[in-house]
């Protein structure tokens, strides 16, 4: 064994040349590269300036590929159309309280409905609305009483019976205050037993 150790110590091998070859050949290129930028006349060296220039159009071309690769692949851009700069008018709203339940014409069955009232015109509507509300139910009950089964059924009797209310409470406002105003009738619920 000990002659073992002694043949390995001798020869050395050969990794510690390559190594030292590496490190001697590493040194030379580091002094070569220092040496030109510091000897090497101006008009080679790129400057600072130019090299952060070239860096940055490099960005600026692979954004721009991106950007024109998403877009290919992209739905195409949805775009918003301006409103229009029209007078709006506010929708103000009046719920009766309660239900309306009145039996209908020529029929067992009752209807029972809940009711609410709009109009654009101003508040006064709804004031009058509300001063008004015991007598406009009282109406309310009779235009309902007026329909038959078959007269509400589908969407068209339905609102054939919004519009008919609506007809009648307006007539009702006027009498007793010189103005209408509702424009809509609206239904919260309907249940026809």
């Amino acid at each position: 064994m000990a002659e073992e150790n002694e043949d390995e110590k001798k020869s050395g091998g050969l990794m510690p040349l390559l190594k030292r070859i590496g490190l001697f050949g590493g040194m030379i290129t580091i002094g070569l590269v220092v040496g030109y930028f510091f000897f090497a006349p101006a008009s080679d060296v790129i400057e600072k300036e130019e090299l952060e220039e070239m860096i940055e159009r490099s960005i600026e071309e692979r954004e721009a590929e991106k950007q024109a690769e998403e877009d290919a692949n992209a739905d195409p851009e949805k775009v918003s159309k301006d409103t229009p700069e029209e007078e709006t008018f506010e929708t103000i709203y009046y719920e009766f309280a309660g239900t309306f339940t009145t039996n209908l014409a020529n029929s067992r069955k009752m209807l029972q409905l809940g009711l609410a009232v709009s109009t654009q015109y101003d508040d006064t509507v709804m004031v009058n609305v509300e001063a008004h509300e015991l007598g406009l139910r009282s109406v309310i009950l009779q235009r309902i009483g007026n329909f038959s089964e078959e007269d509400i059924k589908g969407e068209a009797g339905r609102k054939t019976l919004a519009n008919s209310i609506r007809d009648a409470l307006n007539a009702e406002l006027e009498e007793l205050e010189g103005f209408g105003g509702i424009e809509k009738v609206h239904f919260t619920s309907l249940v026809l037993q």
